[in-house]
């Protein structure tokens, strides 16, 4: 009999070993479904990858070479990294249609899921900037007036004070700022696209490049008002100085020639 009650299995003996049956499938679990998340999200990066070699092939490796080395027509592709890639194809202006000075704004050929494509061949070329996320780029709750700031200290010099664009050497411009996008607005400070310098998040960080975003999109809004009449471009008091001097002193020149041109008419009658 002491045999038998020595065998005898405890009451919890069962509430034991399902609690250690459902530790194991929980552990199974926690080792198993990242890496088969993991697993599946390789997957797709390596398809988009592999979706955006046959499309860089056909759009881009005639300038700039078949694994993006670059060459006579166009600049090496490694390390500029997804943003680039997002920011040029995206505002249609690659792939360019001809040389020139500087590659115009154009409408863009690729559709989104393209662009991200190519974005993430070129990526796999060498580590660069990366397309930022829309929480990123976002301008609300910016800070309008320390973006007008930044703005007037890093980029008035060559874009001027509204973000009108301006002249630059050898037949180079800063283009118009109007109607960018708050996304490439911040791509083209995180990569400095063609002449524009780069500012990247230690330079620039990415409160103060949302802070710039918001500036530009409100003084650039359809509700932005003009007291002043005529913008002239937004070049500030000496382009407007210099047309009311051409202009008004022109117009008052002219009336007066009129006044003596008839008083002497009316004279000699």
């Amino acid at each position: 009999m002491k045999k038998l009650s020595a065998r005898r299995r405890h009451p919890l003996a069962a509430v034991v070993v399902l609690l250690l049956a459902l530790a194991a499938t929980g552990g199974l679990y926690a080792a198993f479904a990242p890496a088969g998340k993991a697993q599946a999200d390789e997957t797709a990066q390596s398809l988009a990858i592999e979706e955006g070699k046959k499309l860089y092939a056909v759009g881009c490796s005639s300038c700039h070479g078949t694994g993006g080395q670059g060459g006579s027509d166009g600049p090496s592709l490694v390390g500029v990294g997804s943003a680039a890639v997002d920011f040029q194809v995206g505002t249609g202006r690659m792939p360019a249609q001809q040389p020139g000075a500087q590659v115009p704004k154009k409408r863009k050929i690729y559709s989104q899921a393209e662009i991200d494509q190519l974005a993430a061949y070129v990526a796999s070329l060498g580590a660069g900037p990366i397309t930022p996320t829309e929480e990123q780029y976002d301008p609300k709750g910016a800070d309008i007036a320390k973006g007008g700031d930044l703005f007037r200290t890093n980029c008035a010099q060559c874009h001027n004070f509204t973000g009108e664009g301006g002249a630059l050497t050898n037949g180079k411009y800063a283009p118009s700022l109007e109607d960018v996008s708050p996304k490439h607005l911040y791509e083209a400070m995180q990569t400095g696209p063609q002449n524009m310098p780069s500012f990247p998040d230690t330079t620039l960080p990415e409160q103060q490049k949302k802070d710039i975003i918001a500036y530009v999109k409100t003084v650039n809004g359809e509700e932005t008002e003009t007291p002043g009449g005529f913008a002239l471009g937004g070049l500030g008091p000496v382009s407007e100085g210099l047309f009311g001097w051409i202009f008004g002193l022109g117009s008052l020149i002219a009336v007066a020639v009129w006044v003596a041109a008839h008083t002497a008419k009316a004279k000699k009658s």
